[in-house]
């Protein structure tokens, strides 16, 4: 499948909206995920009053947010990259063993395919050294700056090697690639150019590739092909390591029979039968786009909506589509699919045979790389940030941490308690709504054990220090799904608790709101703040699961 440059004119059926919208989301990707609306505008060159209608439509559909003056990236945008993920059927086959490979070796590991005449990152198994320099799922790398590279370009054509060529004379100090530490462009140093072809031959020869500290200093990289039913290369697994644990030479002895074993049953993976076809998985369908136009009018652009809708067709087992299951995949019809199938080819997110659709890797250069790098107390900020405007209290989220909780996120209005908290603060689990939610989620078992080894000292004259009443309390926040606590660790503060659960069903976080005790009674409390913080919970727990879908989310 090819797909054409994105220098040539778009085709007469382009929807103008998706063009506009899509440089927006570049724009906004390329500057990290953060940018003043009126950067968009002049980066774009688009009318302010066209920028304000595309971050309304994106603001609706989940994938940016608007605080004061700056547009950033939202979570649900990796709802499209995920789709990529799927359909490619990478991470989810070779993943595991990428994982054994990088427990084996205790090094970090990494997938990468081919993007045009650069390598764009697909999965990464990740090992925390002193190194100044990570990479994440989606950054894209110039082909001759890594062990990758030299072996996608082994099985370049001339054509290939000439847009190369030119694309290097361009960018000579590799500007456009934010990923990796610029290169001088004065002439000094050495240039991972000048070398390319040869690299590429003698990997071509030898079936893998040494990345001796072409990125920047000190990090170096062995390198193999997987390689397809076809024989072709359908990624390209590396072992990253530095210099302070193996010098650029004992690397390849060190690394290289393991990474021979991973790859031949990566292979085998490979040729496995295809998984079976899974339910689209498009989050909102065309009838949702048109109750958003009803609501907002001019303010939600629909055929952008709809264009960005068509990506989420793919998945697992959908790695390629006929416009018809696209249009039924959607909900849109037939033409409205069309235009937009063939504006993103235009725009090199999908290749086409002529009949089939398929995403490639640019899908990715949509945020995937800065939204990765997220953590859960920074996709919960914004949450519960709009659930103190709803509620008027002050709200939080904690983790599990031994016998305590700890705050990692928190949003206050009025301070009611003696105690300041901030993000890090730590009580005790026991007394506090969001310690009973977290505790409650236990197996039996680990939570018998947490109990026993916690002093249930009295805080307050309301806390409850019987062993055998808190296991009580304990089932029934089970059961209830929340947990409302009366003065128990302060006089006069009252809270209340909810779950946050990651994709497989566990408890990994809670959040509350905080309130004054003397205001309502607790029936009246959980009446008037249950429904608001469940739904802000739901919330997080759907950019959650969005964001770790490809990768371990952290908690703190």
């Amino acid at each position: 499948m090819t797909h054409p440059a994105t220098d040539a004119p778009p085709p007469r059926e382009a929807v103008g909206p998706l063009l506009r919208g899509l440089s927006v989301l570049r724009v906004l990707s390329a500057g990290g995920g953060r940018q003043a609306v009126g950067d968009l505008v002049r980066a774009t060159g688009l009318a302010r009053s066209t920028v304000d209608r595309v971050l309304s439509t994106l603001a609706r559909l989940g994938h940016v947010r608007t605080e004061g003056r700056d547009a950033v990236l939202a979570p649900g945008l990796l709802e499209l990259g995920n789709a990529y993920l799927a359909a490619c059927e990478l991470p989810d086959r070779l993943g595991p063993y990428a994982e054994r490979l990088a427990d084996a070796l205790d090094e970090s590991v990494s997938l990468a395919v081919p993007d045009g005449d650069g390598v764009r990152f697909v999965h990464q198994t990740t090992r925390r050294r002193a190194m100044s320099l990570a990479f994440r799922i989606g950054d894209l790398l110039p082909a001759e700056r890594g062990a990758a590279g030299a072996l996608f370009a082994a099985d370049w054509d001339e054509d290939a090697w000439r847009r190369w060529r030119e694309r290097h004379a361009a960018d000579p100090t590799d500007a456009g690639f934010p990923a990796v530490p610029p290169r001088r462009g004065d002439g000094s140093g050495t240039d991972p150019a000048t070398d390319f072809a040869s690299r590429a031959e003698a990997a071509r020869t030898a079936g893998w590739s040494l990345d001796d500290q072409l990125i920047e200093p000190g990090l170096v990289a062995v390198a193999m092909p997987v390689r397809d039913a076809v024989d072709r290369p359908a990624c390209v697994v590396s072992v990253v390591s530095h210099t302070s644990r193996l010098a650029p030479g004992d690397l390849p002895a060190a690394a290289l029979p393991r990474l021979r074993e991973t790859v031949a049953r990566m292979e085998q993976a490979l040729a496995a039968p295809a998984p079976p076809v899974t339910a689209p998985t498009a989050p909102r369908h065309a009838s949702w786009m048109r109750a958003a136009k009803r609501e907002l009018g001019p303010e939600f652009v629909e055929s952008l909506a709809r264009g960005l809708l068509t990506l989420t067709a793919f998945g697992t087992g959908r790695a390629a589509l006929p416009l018809t299951a696209v249009a039924e995949a959607t909900g849109l019809a037939r033409a409205t699919a069309r235009r937009a199938l063939l504006t993103l080819e235009h725009l090199g997110y999908l290749a086409s045979d002529g009949r089939l659709f398929r995403p490639t890797p640019k899908v990715l250069e949509l945020g995937f790389a800065p939204l990765s790098g997220l953590t859960l107390p920074e996709i919960a900020q914004p949450h519960l940030a709009t659930l103190v405007e709803q509620v008027h209290d002050s709200a939080s989220m904690a983790v599990l941490s031994g016998t305590d909780i700890q705050y990692v996120a928190r949003v206050p209005t009025v301070r009611i308690m003696s105690v300041n908290i901030t993000v890090g603060t730590r009580f005790p689990a026991y007394p506090t709504s969001m310690g009973r939610v977290l505790l409650a989620d236990l197996p039996p078992a680990e939570r018998a054990a947490h109990l026993a080894r916690t002093t249930l000292a009295p805080l307050t004259r309301h806390t409850v220090t019987s062993a055998d009443r808190l296991a009580a309390l304990l089932e029934q926040v089970h059961e209830d799904g929340y947990a409302l606590v009366d003065e128990e660790l302060e006089e006069g503060l009252r809270s209340i608790a909810a779950p946050v659960r990651d994709r497989d069903g566990r408890v990994v976080a809670a959040v509350n709101v905080s309130t004054h005790a003397g205001h309502r009674s607790p029936t009246e409390d959980r009446d008037a703040l249950l429904p608001a913080l469940r739904a802000a919970a739901a919330r997080i727990e759907a950019d959650l699961h969005t964001a770790g879908r490809y990768r371990q989310v952290p908690l703190t």
